[in-house]
């Protein structure tokens, strides 16, 4: 049997001398694993990077085997932002998380969707900064998706919907500023541009954002899993917390508490 679709590489794992195994996104088939004879060959490494779009063959016996992948590029993203370190930290950092959060063979349409047009937003036009913030958006998406979604649309303790500054990093709830109180050192920053698509976005707000949908992944998907977060997504929010504080040591060293954007 077999099948054919736009897919979304995700990883690529060296098997044997040559060869790779493939684990790609696509609409319908959901997360799928592969054999790629010659992916680690020079003349399809361009082809076969984390962050491609590609038109994927799947060929196997049966659904259950791994099967083997054949591919023609249809955007070549990863080549696209080489020169950018902060754009391909993002890429990585995104599609190493979905290779372990989705299960696979569980077709999950509206993240591929989201998936596809958020690359296509990183390896175009777009800046940085605002690729960065449609990856927290994308990440609350998936945690929806995946069922831990967050509540941003009121207040836990008050109910009022004015004003939200931090989310409780136990049940994922909204809190005002003025009900935090003593408790805010505990709660998790909501940077403002989670809940107002007008509001600005700088380094502070994204690392805030980043920590807070990196908690809830941690624990709710990775953690059910026995499994840390992805490395490239650790190291995607270090590279953006450091952005957030120009005062950090080469060592990266740094406080406890992420930045809240200010009042």
């Amino acid at each position: 049997m077999d099948w054919q679709a736009p897919a979304i590489i995700l990883e690529m794992r060296p098997f044997g001398e040559h060869d790779a195994i493939a684990t790609l996104l696509t609409e319908a088939e959901g997360r799928r694993r592969g054999l790629v004879r010659g992916g680690q060959g020079r003349r399809q490494a361009a082809l076969w990077q984390s962050g491609n779009l590609i038109a994927a063959r799947w060929q196997g016996r049966l659904a259950e085997q791994l099967g083997h992948f054949t591919a023609e590029p249809i955007r070549v993203a990863a080549a696209l932002v080489l020169d950018d370190p902060l754009r391909l930290a993002l890429l990585s950092a995104i599609c190493a998380t979905i290779a372990g959060a989705l299960p696979e063979q569980a077709p999950h349409p509206r993240v591929f969707a989201a998936l596809w047009r958020l690359i296509e937003g990183v390896s175009g036009p777009e800046t940085a900064a605002a690729g960065l913030a449609e990856l927290v958006r994308f990440e609350a998406g998936l945690l929806a998706e995946l069922g831990y979604g967050l509540d941003l649309s009121s207040c836990a303790l008050t109910g009022v919907g004015e004003d939200l500054a931090f989310v409780s990093p136990r049940s994922g709830r909204a809190v005002s500023r003025a009900a935090a109180g003593p408790w805010r050192g505990r709660l998790l920053c909501l940077p403002a541009f989670l809940c107002d698509p007008e509001a600005a976005i700088d380094a502070e707000a994204l690392a805030a954002g980043l920590r807070l949908t990196g908690h809830f992944l941690a624990r709710e998907v990775f953690g059910a899993r026995h499994q840390p977060l992805p490395a490239a997504r650790q190291a995607l929010y270090e590279r953006v917390l450091r952005l957030a504080e120009p005062g950090l040591s080469h060592e990266g060293e740094r406080r406890e508490e992420s930045p809240c954007p200010k009042s």
